[in-house]
């Protein structure tokens, strides 16, 4: 008959033990967990500034799409150079007769500005999502990537459906609709307020 010896305390595992070693395991997991949430923000941080950027460039004449003598705060039209090019599509009439008009650089302006800082805080992303959205399909009219060739030539266009206005805009949309804005963002707060828990299309 042989005799079993028992543990020594010091060789069994504390119940506690198992506890810390779960809590690991739960901790790694919410952090693999998060990183969706967490590219999704990086996607509206990155997008919002796409906007921002333009308009501050367009507003302040920084030198990249701007030249410093036609900033907005100069007199310069933010859509004169863009529209008066137009030259294929359905609506190219209608695009250049809207170049420079003060009404449309408004308009269009204040899109910019108002799509860059909703994204950026993370707030109304909803709304800024349609804005932008608007924005992004009268520029893909204005290009018109079926056509293949212009007045002035070939007009360079890749794909006559998918460019990178149609990417912008599922961007937007998808960033919108699954309300990213409370990761690095002002979107937790925003949804607390009472005009915009009684209507959801503010979030």
């Amino acid at each position: 008959m042989s005799i079993h010896t028992l543990p020594s305390p010091a060789s069994v595992r504390h119940p506690a033990s198992f506890d810390h070693g779960l809590g690991a395991v739960e901790s790694a997991s919410e952090r693999i967990a998060a990183w969706p949430d967490r590219w999704l923000a990086v996607t509206r941080l990155a997008i919002g500034f796409i906007f921002l950027w333009a308009f501050l460039d367009k507003t302040l004449g920084l030198g990249y799409s701007t030249a410093s003598a036609d900033a907005w705060i100069r007199g310069g039209s933010p859509t004169r150079g863009f529209l008066s090019h137009v030259t294929v599509g359905p609506l190219a009439s209608t695009f250049q007769s809207w170049a420079g008009n003060t009404l449309v650089d408004v308009v269009f302006m204040l899109g910019l500005l108002g799509v860059g800082a909703a994204f950026v805080a993370g707030l109304a992303l909803r709304p800024a999502a349609l804005a932008g959205t608007v924005m992004l399909a009268f520029m893909w009219v204005a290009e018109w990537p079926p056509a293949r060739n212009g007045s002035a030539g070939p007009t360079g266009s890749t794909n006559p459906f998918v460019d990178y206005h149609v990417i912008y805009a599922l961007a937007l949309i998808v960033v919108a609709a699954l309300s990213t804005g409370a990761r690095w963002g002002l979107g937790a707060w925003w949804a607390r307020l009472p005009v915009v828990r009684d209507h959801g299309f503010l979030r």
